[in-house]
């Protein structure tokens, strides 16, 4: 197991130990459900499914239900990690995926119809406002954001770590955590239009999308996003490479993907980004 913050997280994805939980600076144990995201989708799943256009990216895919299951729909998708595992086995159940952080060079950049952040992938970062910033960037223009929100009023940036039931535990690093009301503040801070919002069961997402005509890069508002500023192409990796070093995800590419891994982007997927 090679060291980093996300190792215990790749050693369940492999072993299918559904058993792991984030652990908080203030104590609290906060259950991740592994078992869950290696399954197939649920009913809340689907109906989330229901709003993808394709091309869609699943920022975060983990084990890639979500992305198989357009793929398998005849819906163009990709998805993107920065745990090996995890990657390996959305492209072992048939759909492609990319070993990369979400800040760095991605394909595709502004003509995505989609962009996933479920299953609280909203924290990636520490920083909300800087991923919605981010992810503004990667869609086309009239596209959409779909984010899984936390239930309740919930607003807060996180020093974490993964905790394994045997006592093990992986480096820190940070997290947010977001509710639906938080979520409209900061989604209205960078730009985004938030068009719906629902709930199923337990689980609450919020849809926000682009303007047409909207520049991502201009009109920030000052704060936590101050931190990502206008940049010619590549000028932020130096950053986020930190940011993927700060979880474990040193060296992580393949041939392949310093290549924007074009093998494992199908035809379907890469003519909807010409």
């Amino acid at each position: 197991m090679r060291a980093g913050a996300i190792a215990l997280y790749e050693e369940a994805l492999r072993e299918q130990v559904g058993a792991l939980a984030l652990r908080t600076a203030d104590g609290r144990e906060l259950a991740l459900q592994v078992s869950r995201w290696c399954g197939p989708p649920d009913a809340a799943d689907e109906e989330l499914l229901r709003h993808c256009r394709g091309p869609v990216l699943d920022i975060g895919c983990g084990p890639g239900r979500l992305t198989v299951a357009l793929t398998e729909r005849g819906i163009p998708a990709l998805g993107v990690d920065i745990s090996r595992a995890a990657v390996t086995r959305t492209r072992q159940a048939g759909a492609p995926a990319l070993l990369r952080s979400v800040f760095e060079p991605l394909p595709g950049q502004g003509k995505w119809a989609t962009v996933l952040l479920a299953d609280g992938n909203i924290g990636i970062g520490g920083s909300p406002a800087r991923l919605l910033r981010r992810c503004a960037q990667l869609l086309a223009p009239g596209g959409r954001i779909l984010i899984e929100a936390e239930p309740g009023n919930v607003d807060e940036r996180l020093t974490a770590w993964l905790e394994h039931p045997d006592g093990r535990r992986g480096p820190v690093f940070p997290w947010a955590r977001m509710g639906a009301a938080a979520l409209l503040r900061a989604a209205a801070d960078v730009g985004l239009q938030v068009t719906g919002q629902w709930v199923h069961a337990d689980r609450v997402f919020v849809l926000a999308t682009r303007a047409a005509g909207q520049d991502p890069l201009r009109g920030h508002v000052a704060g936590e996003e101050d931190r990502y500023r206008r940049a010619e192409p590549g000028a932020g990796e130096p950053r986020a490479r930190r940011d993927v070093a700060a979880l474990g995800g040193g060296d992580r590419h393949d041939q392949g993907d310093d290549r924007l891994a074009a093998e494992f982007i199908p035809k379907s997927v890469a003519a909807r980004l010409s």
